[in-house]
């Protein structure tokens, strides 16, 4: 047996802990459930009274909806604005060292259809030091994208050709 709690007063019965959901504000009204005593039953069983999370009301369900679609017309608004700015993108198909003094670089552009760009491809060595550089005309054409092929005279063996940009005419 335990001692008595020298401060509690003779006679007075222990007083027991609220339930969990008493404790943090989510038993329903009326129900008053004995708390878990050590060693009993989980506090956290099903039956705690527990009332599920409440869902959203339609107002807010709404208000949810319209900043998803607004997030995603601002993001759509973003691309289109960097679109229109730059409209001209570039990828490196290929390159072929040809010789010591030469290497053909393959790669396409995607640009509006009638418009022209000037693409600067360069030739770098082992140590990436670049050995060569050509600028290329592009367009106008039909297409939106075009492949084109340019060999690129170099100082020393090339090891790689690559485009470094291309800008609007």
């Amino acid at each position: 047996m335990t001692d008595p709690d020298p401060a509690a007063p003779t006679g007075a019965t222990p007083v027991q802990a609220p339930s969990l959901a008493e404790r943090y504000g989510r038993a329903r009204p009326g129900s008053h459930r004995a708390a878990a005593q050590p060693g009993g039953d989980d506090p956290w069983d099903e039956a705690d009274d527990v009332r599920p999370r409440p869902k959203l009301s339609v107002g807010a369900r709404i208000a949810v909806a319209a900043a998803l679609a607004a997030g995603v017309a601002l993001a759509a608004w973003f691309t289109i604005v960097d679109t229109q700015r730059d409209p001209v993108t570039f990828t490196d198909v290929g390159f072929s060292v040809t010789s010591p003094e030469a290497v053909d670089v393959t790669f396409e552009v995607s640009m509006p259809p009638g418009t022209e760009a000037v693409c600067t491809v360069t030739a770098l060595s082992q140590s990436f030091a670049e050995v060569g550089a050509v600028d290329v005309e592009v367009g106008p054409d039909e297409a939106r994208t075009t492949r084109h092929t340019v060999t690129v005279a170099t100082t020393e063996l090339a090891t790689t050709g690559v485009v470094d940009h291309c800008d609007l005419r």
